[in-house]
């Protein structure tokens, strides 16, 4: 009798990334609000990072809610960004780092593996590194898997990915 799987990810398209940074900037630069600030936006792609630099809170929640919306536009999901605390910086602004997460952590791969056995389906689940294989007999209840994982407002973006 064959076996049919699929694997379960969290990855993030890194050049997407660096577009809606590049496009973010852009806007930056030509809203009327920002002009004559030190708000910026920077990308470090060896480390995944971007830094968000305001003069003051307000600032910073629109530096925020602009770099989101272009995410959104180039279709990378706002779950990937994870924000640290604001730190003060030079001159009385304030720096935010956030970081862009890829990958699934062996916690989180147990959190989905754990809704997964809450679903009573006859699949079998796998971790295996950075994904999670899923593996059964039907293909119905690889899809229901994929459909209860997709109801499940989970905190990383998920992909399903090698479905045979």
């Amino acid at each position: 009798m064959a076996n049919f799987s699929f694997d379960i990810v969290s990855e993030v398209d890194m050049q997407e990334v660096d577009n809606a940074i590049n496009q973010a900037q852009k806007e930056l630069a030509q809203r009327y609000d920002f002009k004559g600030t030190k708000c910026s936006i920077e990308f470090n792609k060896a480390e995944k990072k971007i830094i968000l630099l305001a003069n003051d809170d307000f600032k910073l929640k629109a530096l925020q809610d602009i770099m989101e919306g272009r995410f959104a536009k180039r279709g990378v999901s706002i779950k990937s960004i994870n924000y640290n605390t604001p730190d003060n910086a030079f001159g009385g602004s304030i720096r935010q780092v956030a970081e862009i997460t890829s990958g699934l952590p062996k916690e989180k791969a147990k959190e989905i593996v754990q809704l997964i056995k809450n679903m009573n389906l006859k699949v079998q689940t796998q971790i295996e590194g950075e994904k999670l294989r899923v593996i059964s007999a039907k293909k119905d209840d690889l899809q229901s898997v994929i459909a209860g994982l997709r109801e499940s407002n989970f905190s990383l973006p998920l992909q399903f990915t090698n479905f045979r």
